[in-house]
Order: structure tokens, then sequence, then C-alpha cells
């Protein structure tokens, strides 16, 4: 599916951690590597792929696909008011009006229309089939990451190339259709077969990757590759914060667990004070993504990994320093 050396392919990280450096790491090492396009500006995207383009190796990039975007307006207010402590604590204010917004959806799309690229992904939502039809006709593979045999069925009406099996452990947002609901907590393996038995598309693993032993699983229940994102946090190439990379080999953060507290989706980060006081966190993406990121950005800036989202998968202890390519290898060998 990615015409590569290595089964091995690089997450798409949104919000910082993945770059050019690090897709262009991954892809020398003999993996495959995707840009993350989701909270860009179509014109920051354009760059990005022009620089890893410039680099000679074929690449793919991730969007957020828009979907049902609905917010119980009290509900979010009541969330707001909720969190109004946390924002104090850094002199921030929160907006208790719901802002909406597709992602530039429209854009990405014209951009990837006018500059192909091997793989085009999608997350959170599926596109129509118009859509997947028109990125298949510039000569792009199209991939839908779905957590279901539910969803890949639906994903597979829709005429997609292949899918993106995410499994409950996977660190961030869930790819899950519905964000009212928690993946099932199985193992990304089991989530695998299950899509297997039910669809037949290539398949690639996403979730609980922490060493070889995890890549030969999920390759004998018949994935074609596996993902890894959170083994990569901590590399040299990596656009992870300082806070947030501190954070994964701190010992008092000893577990991770799903979340809505900091954007309204589900999504795996480890357990801070944020997390334990906010259990209740509406689901209501991307409003609650817009409302707490100034309250986000303020505690990475001094360090406050309490108030911090620090996505990571359930394997972030395995989670290595240095260069990304030697990650790569180690799980190829």
């Amino acid at each position: 599916m990615f015409d590569t050396q290595a089964p091995i392919v690089a997450a798409p990280m949104a919000g910082g951690p993945s770059t050019v450096e690090l897709a262009s790491a991954v892809s020398e090492a003999g993996g495959f590597a995707f840009l993350a396009g989701g909270y860009k500006e179509p014109t920051a995207l354009a760059d990005e792929m022009a620089g890893l383009r410039a680099r000679g190796r074929p690449f793919g990039v991730n969007l957020f696909a828009p979907g049902v975007m609905e917010v119980e307006t009290d509900a979010f207010a009541a969330y707001a008011q909720e969190l109004g402590p946390e924002a104090e604590a850094h002199g921030v204010s929160l907006d208790p009006e719901p802002v909406i917004d597709d992602d530039h959806w429209e854009a990405k799309l014209r951009l990837l229309h006018a500059d192909p690229v091997a793989v085009v992904s999608f997350t959170f939502a599926l596109p129509g089939p118009e859509v997947v039809a028109s990125l298949q006709s510039v000569g792009s593979r199209v991939l839908a990451t779905i957590t279901t045999a539910e969803e890949a069925r639906v994903a597979q009406e829709a005429g997609v190339d292949g899918l993106i099996v995410q499994g409950a452990s996977a660190g961030g947002h869930s790819a899950t259709l519905n964000p009212h609901r928690d993946p099932e907590d199985i193992p990304t393996s089991e989530a695998v077969a299950r899509v297997r038995r039910q669809v037949d598309l290539p398949v690639v693993a996403a979730g609980g990757v922490d060493g070889p032993a995890a890549v030969d699983e999920l390759l004998a229940v018949g994935a074609r590759a596996v993902v890894i994102g959170t083994l990569l946090l901590r590399t040299d190439e990596a656009g992870t914060s300082a806070t947030h990379r501190t954070a994964l080999a701190d010992p008092r953060f000893d577990r991770t667990a799903l979340t809505r507290a900091f954007t309204g989706r589900p999504a795996r980060a480890l357990v801070n004070g944020f997390v334990e006081r906010h259990r209740e966190a509406p689901t209501a993406y991307p409003a609650v993504h817009h409302l707490t990121r100034e309250l986000r950005r303020a505690a990475g800036a001094v360090g406050d990994t309490d108030r911090l989202h620090l996505w990571a998968g359930t394997g972030y202890r395995q989670a290595p320093t240095g260069p990304a390519a030697e990650v790569v290898r180690w799980l190829a060998d």
C-alpha cells in the first residue's frame, strides 16, 4: 500500500509533534510518513508539503473530516464556567460562546487536488464518495480511519482504498465516527481481526504499538503495516513540546485514560489533574477544543503539566529519545 521497505507508518500527530523533519527521517529509514493537516492553515500545510516533497520521498496527508458538529449550549456554558478557576490560574479568559469551524476543509481539499500526494487519510468522519473519487482521480490513494467493523463497512461503501483500524489504546484523539461513544477496550489485534472478517480491504493497524512484538502480532492478524505515534513523541525530529516530553518520562504520570476534557472528543492522554477534575466534559468538538486552546497554550508555555493535554498511547513508557530512524529500524528489525 505504501511501497516502502518497512511496514512502519508515522502517524499524523496534529498540534505540533508531526514535522517535515520527522516525516523525512521516518521515510529515509524505510517507513512511510503522514503530515498532519489538522489545525493548520492551508498555506502552512502547503509549505510543509513542498518542504517534504523537495526531499524526494512519497508521503501522505491526513485531514480532519467535518462530521456532525452539534453543541448543547447550556452544557457548554456550564463547562466554560466550570473551567473558570483553571483559566484564572494562568490569567486566561474563556469565551462562553461556542466556536465551530470545519478546519478549512474545502481549501485543504482544493490543495490536495492541485498538488496530489501519494496517500490521503481522513479522521473523525467519512467524506462522501464524490470526495473519495475526486482524490483518487488525481492519483492519491484514500484511507479512512475507523474503529469498528461497522464503520469499516460504511467506509468501504464510500469507495476508499484501504482502512486504518485504530484500537482503543492509541494516543490522542479516537477516530470513532460517533464521538459520544468511547472505543471498545479491546486489543488492536482483535479490532483488526473483526474488521478483516467483515470487509475485504487492505488494513493498517494503529494503537498500542510499543515494540517489535506488537508489530509482529498486528502483522500476523493481517495488517499490511502498523502506525506509530507515541513512540515518536520524544524523538529528536518530533515537534513535541518540552512540557509534553518531560511528562512522558515523569514517573508521576503512571497511566492513561480517555477524556473529553480538552477538546470534546474522546482522546487518550496521561492522567493529570485536569483530566481528573473534569470527567464530565460535554461531547462538543471542536467547540471545547477552541474553548480550552488558550488555556492549554498558557499551560504548555510555563511547564504546567497539570493543565496540558498530554496525549499518549498505552505504550508511552517505551517511547525513546534519539533519532526517529532508530525507532523505525528497531521495529522493522
